[in-house]
Order: structure tokens, then C-alpha cells, then sequence
């Protein structure tokens, strides 16, 4: 009859693979399974391990493992055997992580191969061990970079700076009196010549003058006392606060209104 160990040396090489890629498929170290093919089972682990090891091992070379642990308990005398385990074996054990990639984890292997499954390997890392690294910077481009800005910033403050100085050194168009603001039309300058009516103050006050022919404002606000203004010869609607306090002018002669108080009259030089 034959051995344990010789029944997995036998199944492994009718499948044609060696020891390390069974080792590999597994994830059993090498020596282990060399051990078992040698029907040696004392591998520093205790029995459940070395049961899960051989399960595992058994179901990779598609031989019956059930039979084979049956063997394998007779063999250690009906009872599996508890064994603990002493320093060296913790010393062989995949915790240290110089070693994990070469190894494999014990303790994962034998769960796994006990369920049935293929066992896997295990491997602890270090806290941000396995995150992406980040590309390195080129010190160059940053420098670049940092002379772009610069001289962006530089062209945005000479921008500004000369802006605020042509704003501040444009003189304001002038304007004759109130009436540029209130959109005065056909207006003629002082000391217009003849031809033109002029509304003089004799004291502080405020005066509408719109032309008759269209409708249209000419002037609106107050005039001070002798202030004058000017407009071309056309019939004109007149209103002020005080109507005694303005006089009309057309060709070097001053006519009162005849009214006072606030009304609105009109009046009309362009037959004279």
C-alpha cells in the first residue's frame, strides 16, 4: 500500500509539475510539500494546519483528500495531536512583512484549504504602504510657473495705474450753467448776438422754459441773481417761482414779465 507521501510525489508527477509550481498554484511553501511527499509531518505547525496544508495540497493534485487525512490521523495515532507552538514557530510565521511575499500566511492557508478552497497568501503593510505615489514636480516648471504669475500681476497693476491717471486728468466738457444737465436745446451762448432772447435774474430763482412750437423742454432749475439764458428767437412758455424776479432781453433791451408770483406766461420777439 502505498504512503501518503508517496501517493502526492506520484499524482504530481503524472500532472508533469515540479515542486515550486505546485508551490506557486498552492500558495504552500515549497518545503512543506516537499516534507509531505517525504512522509515527514512534523513541519513546526500544529495538526490543524499541517491537515489543512495536506487537504489543500490534495485537492490541487485531484486525489481524494478525505482518504488521505484518514490515513493521515491513523497515522498519528487515531487522535490528531494538539501541539503548541513554540517561539522558532512564530518566528516562521508570515507576520513579518520582509518575508510575507515569500511565504505566505499560515494560519489563512490552513482555513482555506480546510474549507476547500485554494489557499491564498497574505501580506501586512505598512499604513499608506500600498497608496498611488504622486508624480514628481519639476522644480524648473514651478519656477516657471511662479515668473508667468509675476509677470501677470505686473501687467495688471501698470494697467490700473494708467487707467486711474488718464481718468483723473480728463477735464470735464464744459457745460454752460444747469442747463447742459437738464438737456438745454438750441441755446444760444452769452452775448449772443441779435437775434436771441435772453432770461436775466434780478434775485434767486427757479424757471422752466419750453418752446412752444414743439413741446420741448429747453431749460429747467434755478438761476442766481444775474444770471442769463440765452435762446434762439422763437416763442417761448416762460414758468418761474417768482415771476417779478426775472426780466426779458432781446437786443440790448430789458422787459419785464407784467406778472408775479408763479405762473407760466409766454412771449415772442421773433415778429420784432
Amino acid at each position: 500500500m502505498q504512503t501518503i507521501g508517496e501517493r502526492l510525489e506520484e499524482a504530481r508527477k503524472k500532472k508533469g509539475i515540479s515542486i515550486r509550481e505546485a508551490a506557486e498554484a498552492t500558495k504552500i511553501r515549497g518545503e512543506y510539500l516537499q516534507k509531505f511527499e517525504g512522509n515527514q509531518f512534523e513541519i513546526g505547525l500544529t495538526d490543524i494546519y499541517t491537515r489543512g496544508f495536506l487537504r489543500g495540497y490534495a485537492n490541487y493534485l485531484r486525489i481524494p483528500a478525505d482518504r488521505l487525512l484518514n490515513d493521515f490521523t491513523a497515522l498519528r495515532g487515531g487522535e490528531p495531536r494538539s501541539r503548541q507552538p513554540s517561539r522558532e514557530v512564530y518566528g516562521r510565521m508570515d507576520i513579518a512583512i520582509s518575508s510575507a511575499d515569500e511565504r505566505g500566511d499560515p494560519q489563512g492557508d490552513a482555513a482555506a484549504a480546510e474549507a476547500g478552497q485554494r489557499p491564498h497568501q497574505a501580506r501586512f503593510q505598512r499604513p499608506g504602504e500600498n497608496l498611488p505615489k504622486a508624480p514628481a514636480i519639476d522644480p524648473a516648471l514651478v519656477f516657471k510657473g511662479g515668473i508667468i504669475l509675476v509677470f501677470v500681476v505686473l501687467l495688471l497693476v501698470a494697467f490700473w495705474i494708467i487707467k486711474a491717471l488718464a481718468g483723473s486728468g480728463a477735464a470735464p466738457a464744459p457745460t454752460h450753467g444747469a442747463a447742459a444737465a437738464q438737456g438745454e436745446i438750441s441755446e444760444a451762448p452769452a452775448n449772443a448776438p441779435a437775434g436771441t432772447v435772453s432770461i436775466v435774474a434780478l434775485e434767486p430763482v427757479r424757471i422752466k422754459v419750453v418752446r412752444k412750437q414743439d413741446g420741448v423742454e429747453l431749460f429747467q432749475g434755478p438761476l442766481q441773481t444775474g444770471e442769463r439764458r440765452d435762446y434762439a428767437n422763437v416763442p417761448i412758455y416762460l414758468t418761474a417761482s417768482e415771476l417779478a424776479a426775472v426780466e426779458i432781453e432781446y437786443k440790448g433791451r430789458r422787459f419785464p414779465t407784467g406778472h408775479s408770483g408763479h405762473e407760466r406766461i409766454q412771449f415772442d420777439f421773433s415778429n420784432r
